[in-house]
């Protein structure tokens, strides 16, 4: 179909793609190489801002269901207190970390697309692609090893670090490679020290000890295993992993069983656009960077649904400007950059060597992460609630305190902006508002809501992102926005 999207990558980031594509009535195939579902959990942490961006698609409540919460975050240092981050101060309708397998995320994922009539087709290997002025052709081996070509209006890679995709477009992946080896688990254990409603990083001279529960006995735990060598690192075994427990850890903490455990080294690299011709990234093809904080996975998704509406406004014939996909890169790569080095930051100061520097690292982080505005600063990032585009190429007219581009907080109980089956726009506030919504029906909603900035009228994006704000009186200066992003009625 010319207008159908095929997504390279069945994980959460393609996952997420499908369903916002497939819900705006977008034509969309999914492909994985992969035969089957992944049975690991690679990811754990699903963030405030992405559960707020899922609720769009009723996703969030399901996904919230089957996991934890996590409403405080406890670092230690030589078993004495650092500093404790209270996640449910952070200003949304889900103030705190859900901890839930990523098999468990997907899962919720594929029902909410299979109820829109997709089903992800696995076993599926995309070999290559060529782009054209009015499409792309895509050559696809099939489970019985069948080989064809299909036409494809847009192909967007989910396909992962290894993204063949950014391969056959010979996109350089520039960054690099930490000096340390890592492993991880999920385990069952007993003892431990906090309730499963809490974190813990516990730091330590010869490398950093992570907790994330999953439940009373179960949680994610991280460490390092020492500087790499040329033999790519092997995962602990249970009976490995209980001794650095016991000695990077308080005390007391019993593994009891083993779910899953791996290896890895830790990647910052990223490409220098997410958009080549056709052809977008999202997710680990585009960027990569160090687990802590739990971010990759929440980056990812928030890529896809940058997306998506974009391209739904466009292959529906209802945004015409060609900055709308233009902005996807524009937005999303300075928050890529931005998540690499936050993430990168908090694992060199988790993993200082120098023991003089340990215990500045622990002074400094006491006092400063017991002051109210550094824990904001650090909770709304890891949240990802403070993440907006001020300089997209999509703003319009700001005026008053709320900027353009900024997010705009969701209210428990409203429908979310974005909902629906149309990637449509929101007016908020009176008189203006209802006659912007009459002239262009296809991109303003017709519900419209009261203004949360006094005497102004805003607009919003699908994706919950002040596009424009101005005072009510002057409500006919969003009139040239709209005509810019797409057609009157």
């Amino acid at each position: 179909m010319k207008d159908q999207v095929l997504i390279a990558g069945a994980g959460p980031v393609g996952l997420t793609m499908a369903l916002e594509l497939a819900r705006y009535g977008v034509p969309v195939r999914i492909i994985d190489k992969t035969p089957e579902a992944t049975h690991t959990s690679r990811a754990v942490a699903v963030w405030p801002r992405t559960l707020e961006l899922l609720d769009r698609s009723g996703a969030a409540a399901d996904i919230i269901a089957v996991g934890n919460k996590v409403t405080v975050a406890n670092i230690l240092s030589g078993g004495r207190p650092v500093a404790s981050l209270s996640l449910d101060q952070i200003p949304s309708p889900y103030p705190f970390a859900l901890m839930v397998p990523q098999y468990d995320t997907e899962a919720v994922l594929r029902r909410h697309l299979t109820a829109h009539g997709v089903t992800p087709d696995l076993g599926v290997e995309l070999l290559g692609f060529e782009q054209g002025d009015d499409g792309l052709s895509a050559r696809l081996r099939e489970p019985d090893g069948t080989e064809r070509t299909e036409p494809y209006a847009y192909l967007v890679a989910c396909d992962g670090a290894h993204s063949v995709v950014r391969h056959h477009l010979g996109l350089d992946f520039k960054g690099d490679t930490f000096g340390l080896d890592w492993t991880q688990g999920d385990f069952h254990l007993s003892g431990y020290p906090f309730p499963s409603s809490q974190m813990a990083i516990f730091w330590h001279e010869d490398g950093p000890l992570l907790f994330f529960p999953m439940a009373p006995d179960r949680a994610r735990i991280i460490t390092s295993l020492g500087p790499s060598t040329a033999t790519p690192p092997v995962a602990l075994d249970q009976v490995a992993f209980q001794k650095m427990v016991d000695a990077r850890g308080p005390g007391g903490i019993t593994l009891t069983g083993t779910q899953w455990v791996s290896a890895f080294r830790i990647n910052e690299r990223q490409v220098d656009n997410y958009r080549s011709g056709r052809v977008f990234l999202a997710g680990d093809a585009a960027h990569i960077h160090s687990p802590a904080g739990g971010q990759g996975m929440n980056t990812g998704m928030q890529d896809a649904i940058n997306l998506a509406w974009k391209l739904a406004l466009v292959i529906r014939g209802l945004g015409t400007t060609p900055a709308l996909l233009e902005s996807y890169d524009l937005e999303r790569r300075p928050v890529g950059a931005l998540v690499i080095a936050a993430s990168g930051r908090m694992t060199r100061i988790g993993t200082l060597a120098d023991h003089t520097l340990q215990h500045v690292r622990d002074f400094v982080a006491h006092i400063l992460m017991g002051l109210s505005p550094v824990q904001r600063a650090i909770t709304g990032l890891m949240a990802e609630v403070s993440i907006g585009y001020p300089d997209s190429p999509l703003n319009g007219p700001s005026q008053g305190e709320a900027k353009a581009g900024a997010r705009v907080p969701p209210v428990a109980g409203e429908t979310p902006f974005g909902a629906g089956d149309t990637p449509l726009f929101t007016a908020c506030g009176g008189g203006g508002a209802a006659e912007l919504a009459s002239r262009f029906p296809r991109l303003v909603a017709a519900a419209l809501r009261p203004s949360d900035g006094g005497a102004f009228i805003s607009l919003v994006r699908p994706d919950g992102y002040l596009a424009a704000q101005v005072e009510a009186a002057d409500w006919q200066e969003l009139v040239p926005y709209l005509q810019r992003i797409g057609a009157e009625r």
